[in-house]
C-alpha cells in the first residue's frame, strides 16, 4: 500500500515505461529539477492514511508536475495512472452550475426566476429560485440521505452498505429521484438555511434540459467540454464500466456485524445525474477549473456570484470557497467530490494560474475520515498553495 510515489513531468523528458495516459500514450519523465519531494510526501500521507491510490496533478509557477501513489488495483503493484479516469463525485456540480449559468448569460435562464417557471411538473414551492438550487438553500430533501441537526441519518435512495452494493447497477430516471426528495419535508423554508443536497443538482440537470430541448450530456459537451478539448470526460449516463485507464476503487462496509470490502469499480451512477455522476482526469479538470476561473467560460459579473460565498457551507454556485491562512494570503476555490470507491480534488487560484487536482481510490483499509483525511488534506494544500511555509484556515473543506 505504501508505495513511493512515482513523479512523471507532462512537458519535457523521455517516456516512463509502463505509465500511460487516459489516451494510452506514453506519460513522460520528470526532467531534472522537477522532482517536488514536498509533494511526493503529501501524496504519501493519504496512501499511509489508507487510501489505495491516488494520481494528482499540479500547476504552479514551476511549470506542471504529476504523479501517482499506492496500488491500481488490490493485490497488484502497478501505481494507478497518472492520467486515468475517475469518478469525481460532487465536483460534477461545478460542471452543472457552470452549463446553468452560461445560459443565464445567454438569457434563457433567470438566476432569480422561480424553478417551478421552468419544471412546473413538480410543483416546486414558487419561492424556490435557480440559485437556490445552485447554493444549496432550496431547503429540498436530499434523495441520498439527509442528516438531522442531532446527527441522526434519514434514509434516502439506498446510498451506503449491503442495499446499495446489490442495487448499485440499478438505472435510476432524474424525476424518479426529484419525485421521491420531493415527497419528504422541506428541510426548512426556501431561502432561510442552507444545506448540501443532491437533488438541488438534479432539478439544474432537469432545468437544462427543458430550457434547451437537448439531454444534458449533449449540451454539456456542446457548451464546455468540447470548446475546452475535454476528451478525457465522460457524463456517463447509466454506463457502468470507465473506459479507457483508470484505478479500482473499493467500498469497505459493515453488514450484519461482518467489515465486507467490495470492489464498485463498476456501478450505475443514474443515482446522481448532474450532481455527482461525472468521469474525468486530473489534465481535464486542470484545464477546465483553469479556464473557468480565468474567466473563459463565464461573463466576469456571473463569475463573481458563482465565487460570492454564501451561508454556513461558504458556498457559491458550484463552489466552495476557502481562505487560506492570512501568513499565506487569498482565496482558493474548490469543489471535491466523493462517491463510494472514488474521491476526487479540484483546487484553483482566483487567477486559475495554480491548480491542485487529484484523484483519490479507497481499498480494504479503515479510513479515519474524520480525523486523518482531512490532517492530510491540509498539508497537501498548503504545500501547494503555501508553499508549505504556512497553514491554511482551520476549516474543513468539504468532500461530498
Amino acid at each position: 500500500m505504501g508505495e513511493s510515489l512515482h513523479t512523471v513531468e507532462n512537458k519535457a523528458g523521455a517516456a516512463t515505461p509502463g505509465t500511460a495516459g487516459a489516451d494510452g500514450r506514453p506519460v513522460p519523465q520528470a526532467p531534472a529539477g522537477q522532482d517536488r519531494p514536498e509533494l511526493q510526501k503529501a501524496v504519501q500521507e493519504f496512501i499511509d492514511a489508507g487510501f489505495a491510490g491516488m494520481q494528482m496533478r499540479v500547476h504552479d509557477e514551476r511549470g506542471e508536475w504529476v504523479g501517482s501513489a499506492g496500488v491500481r488495483k488490490l493485490g497488484e503493484n502497478a501505481k494507478p495512472p497518472t492520467n486515468g479516469r475517475f469518478r469525481v463525485g460532487s465536483t460534477t456540480k461545478t460542471f452543472t452550475a457552470t452549463l446553468v449559468l452560461r445560459l443565464v448569460a445567454d438569457g434563457e435562464i433567470g438566476l432569480d426566476s422561480p424553478a417551478d417557471d421552468y419544471l412546473p411538473q413538480f410543483g416546486l414551492d414558487r419561492r424556490i429560485t435557480v440559485r437556490m438550487l445552485l447554493r444549496h438553500t432550496s431547503g429540498v430533501f436530499n434523495h441520498t440521505g439527509e442528516l438531522d441537526p442531532d446527527g441522526t441519518f434519514v434514509p434516502g435512495i439506498p446510498s451506503l452498505g449491503q442495499e446499495w452494493v446489490d442495487n448499485r447497477f440499478r438505472t435510476y430516471r432524474p424525476e424518479e429521484l426529484v419525485r421521491f426528495a420531493l415527497s419528504k419535508p422541506a428541510r426548512f423554508e426556501p431561502g432561510t438555511d442552507q444545506s448540501y443536497s443532491n437533488t438541488n443538482y438534479t432539478l439544474a440537470l432537469l432545468l437544462i434540459e427543458k430550457v434547451t430541448g437537448r439531454s444534458y450530456a449533449e449540451e454539456m459537451r456542446r457548451r464546455i467540454l468540447e470548446p475546452l478539448g475535454l476528451s478525457g470526460t465522460v457524463v456517463p449516463g447509466a454506463q457502468t464500466e470507465i473506459p479507457g485507464a483508470h484505478a479500482h476503487g473499493y467500498y469497505r462496509y459493515e453488514n450484519a456485524g461482518q467489515w465486507k470490502v467490495a470492489d464498485v469499480t463498476r456501478q450505475n451512477p443514474s443515482l446522481l445525474p448532474g450532481t455527482g455522476d461525472m468521469v474525468s482526469t486530473t489534465q481535464d479538470l486542470h484545464t477546465f477549473i483553469s479556464a473557468l476561473m480565468g474567466g473563459r467560460l463565464l461573463p466576469a459579473p456571473l463569475l463573481a456570484e458563482m465565487r460570492t460565498p454564501h451561508g454556513k457551507l461558504g458556498y457559491g454556485l458550484g463552489l466552495f470557497v476557502q481562505d487560506l491562512d492570512p501568513n499565506c494570503g487569498g482565496t482558493v476555490f474548490h469543489h471535491n467530490g466523493s462517491t463510494l470507491g472514488y474521491g476526487a480534488l479540484m483546487y484553483s487560484t482566483p487567477d486559475g494560474s495554480k491548480t491542485l487536482t487529484a484523484s483519490l481510490t479507497s481499498g480494504d483499509a479503515a479510513i479515519d475520515l474524520m480525523q486523518e483525511f482531512p490532517k492530510a488534506l491540509a498539508k497537501l494544500v498548503k504545500e501547494v498553495f503555501c508553499g508549505g511555509h504556512a497553514g491554511v484556515a482551520d476549516k474543513a473543506a468539504p468532500t461530498h
